[in-house]
């Protein structure tokens, strides 16, 4: 039995807790292949102009599971994550929105994650998940069900002590546990703030990661932090949770903002994403009244690397001469010093009957 998921949207955020359920169950795993510029190009066929480009990403990846062959291709529907925390219209929407635009044979597994209904828990998304599968032993699916949040919970403890994000979900899925050990230092110190599909993304991101590492940069994210850390920033930003994903972005943004040892902010956005403008334009105006450094990255299909990688080149170039400048004014010239030799009269006088005794 197989299973296609589209390595895009909740798959950064959910992959080790799906992965952990369905091999329990016996059932292996068709991942898309990672996304290509043929990728946004397929989707944004089919949708509107107007549609985000995690939607369209998405879309390009149903249709490469579809190109490889594949039946079963989970689209679940991430309504609340929690009591009145929804998520956007599209991801919300998301089967109904593949149903319409996809006019491909396929069956769709839907699977319904609500925390704001009543009387509806994990349990009740992953028996969706089962039975359109075939699989109705209840018995056998809360013994998945419990390998699931064991594999995700795993995840979680590791990329919280420091792990990336991509050897954190390797770990996980070969069910070992690797804590953060060398907590390497650097000139300079960046949070990252994105939702995880724009983040972990290579083809969306840009490959942040690496150009900042070579830029000699330490890069901070949302999955470093824990659920009171960002709730704490929540606070500072003086904002409620509503949107699924605002941990990850305004409490993440809230924590580093105050962060003394965080030196700049970078937050990456998809162009025309309503309730990121929203939260992006909050975070801006409470780093300029903590005068924290902040730059704002925008991106669509049309996003070239050029302009990307020259962004992120100045900003990086600013916070080293900010921090050096920092630095050289702290140095008090006085104490830097060496201590000078005093000059005294010589104890014998000549006067000038010895100058001419000499003469």
């Amino acid at each position: 039995m197989q299973i296609g998921i589209p390595r895009a949207l909740s798959y950064y955020n959910f992959y080790p807790l799906i992965y952990g359920f369905l091999s329990d169950l016996g059932v292996e795993i068709v991942l898309s292949d990672k996304t290509t510029k043929q990728t946004m190009t397929d989707g944004s066929a089919l949708v509107v102009p107007e549609t985000c480009l995690p939607i369209k990403v998405y879309v390009g990846h149903i249709l490469n599971l579809l190109d490889k062959g594949i039946e079963n291709i989970l689209v679940p529907s991430v309504q609340s994550i929690a009591p009145k925390i929804y998520n956007c219209s599209k991801i919300r929407g998301l089967p109904d929105l593949i149903r319409n635009v996809i006019k491909r044979d396929f069956n769709m597994i839907e699977a319904t994650y609500d925390k704001s209904e009543k009387n509806r828990s994990s349990i009740d998304f992953f028996k969706e998940i089962a039975g359109k599968l075939g699989i109705t032993d209840l018995a056998r699916i809360k013994k998945a069900s419990k390998n699931a949040w064991r594999v995700y919970n795993n995840y979680l403890v590791m990329t919280r002590s420091g792990v990336p994000y991509v050897q954190a979900v390797k770990y996980a899925l070969e069910n070992k546990v690797v804590l953060a050990q060398n907590d390497t230092t650097k000139p300079v110190n960046i949070a990252v703030i994105a939702h995880g599909y724009n983040l972990y993304d290579e083809r969306i991101s840009m490959k942040i990661f690496e150009k900042l590492d070579k830029l000699d940069v330490k890069v901070f994210t949302a999955e470093q932090l824990t659920p009171e850390q960002m709730k704490e920033g929540l606070n500072k930003l003086e904002t409620r949770l509503y949107w699924a994903n605002e941990f990850e972005i305004s409490g993440a943004a809230g924590h580093y903002i105050q962060d003394k040892k965080i030196d700049g902010i970078i937050t990456i956005n998809a162009f025309g994403c309503g309730p990121d403008s929203l939260m992006v334009d909050r975070i801006t105006r409470y780093a300029k009244e903590l005068k924290k450094p902040i730059l704002n990255l925008s991106i669509d299909e049309q996003t070239g690397e050029a302009g990307f990688v020259t962004r992120l080149e100045a900003f990086v170039d600013m916070l080293f001469r900010k921090k050096r400048s920092t630095i050289i004014n702290k140095i008090d010239i006085n104490e830097q010093q060496p201590p000078q030799p005093r000059i005294t009269e010589p104890k014998v006088r000549v006067t000038m009957e010895d100058l001419v005794q000499k003469m």
